[in-house]
């Protein structure tokens, strides 16, 4: 019980440190909550955890990988389905973060625990950050899984390209720290590692899949846009989940309060469950 004490004023310094005015009371609360989520020996085994992440990414960045041409949504290695043919659906939500992209859905995310929809939650570093008291709630709510969407939120690449305007990063070692940063972040504030990886605009390079691989990440993007960067309107979300088969991935967006996206999801999650779909985490099932 002493060393949980201690581990939890040690996040509570991070969280302190990271925003200003919080309330640390209720950091505290939060945190304790998201650790009595899961198995307590987790949050024992936090420091060794850190010391496992380390040591993958110093085998990342002494690693040679070879460069390739192919830079998409949907190189070798990147998952987009559940390995099942079971009516099954899985919901991703990224939390994109920065200048533009540090909203909080309130709506979907309400309207999700509502009617008990699991939901897979790619979240950023910097989305983190503006939104601390919504990510550890998150994070202690057992219908949300927390995965890796990045640091800074770039396209993944080994050398420099460019997804819709983004800048990619432009070496292994950018590639590593991308992924690492986050990685580590989620890991302190949770006690839990992600097993998933989606990088900011989900595009890559192979060699960058491979090293989110050594870094024992699964890349997955997804077989459904749902919202097009939360950019459809309330008809096209709706239509666009419709379309949703035995094994989908559906990739929608939570960092966007005014767009359309929750008010077609309510929509199109009825009409799914009517035909028999079952909501699940990536997680349940193996991918493809």
């Amino acid at each position: 019980m002493k060393y949980l004490n201690v581990l939890l004023l040690f996040c509570i310094l991070i969280v302190g440190c990271s925003v200003n005015n919080f309330n640390v009371r209720n950091h505290a609360n939060h945190i304790k909550s998201s650790f009595e989520k899961s198995n307590p020996e987790d949050y024992y085994n936090v420091p060794s955890k850190l010391e496992l992440l380390s040591q993958l990414e110093k085998d990342a960045l002494h690693k040679q990988y070879n460069t390739t041409n192919n830079f998409s949504e949907n190189v070798l290695g990147v998952k987009t389905m559940l390995h099942t043919d079971e009516k099954v659906i899985a919901l991703t939500l990224d939390a994109c973060g920065g200048e533009y992209g540090s909203g909080y859905d309130e709506t979907l995310i309400d309207f999700l625990i509502a009617e008990n929809i699991k939901a897979t939650i790619f979240v950023n570093a910097r989305w983190i950050d503006a939104n601390m008291e919504e990510f550890l709630q998150l994070a202690s709510n057992p219908l949300f899984t927390i995965e890796n969407h990045g640091t800074e939120h770039k396209p993944l690449s080994i050398r420099s390209n460019y997804a819709w305007g983004i800048q990619s990063t432009t070496s292994q070692e950018e590639v590593v720290n991308e992924i690492m940063g986050n990685q580590v972040k989620i890991t302190k504030l949770t006690g839990y590692t992600p097993r998933y990886f989606r990088s900011g605009t989900a595009y890559y390079d192979e060699a960058s899949v491979k090293i989110a691989n050594d870094l024992n990440l699964e890349v997955v993007n997804f077989s459904i846009n749902g919202d097009a960067g939360a950019t459809f309107s309330r008809e096209r979300v709706k239509q666009s989940l419709l379309h949703s088969t035995n094994g989908s991935i559906v990739i929608l967006h939570m960092n966007q309060p005014s767009s359309n996206t929750a008010a077609g999801v309510k929509e199109a999650i009825p009409i799914l469950i009517s035909q028999g779909y079952e909501f699940v985490h990536l997680s349940d099932y193996e991918l493809k």
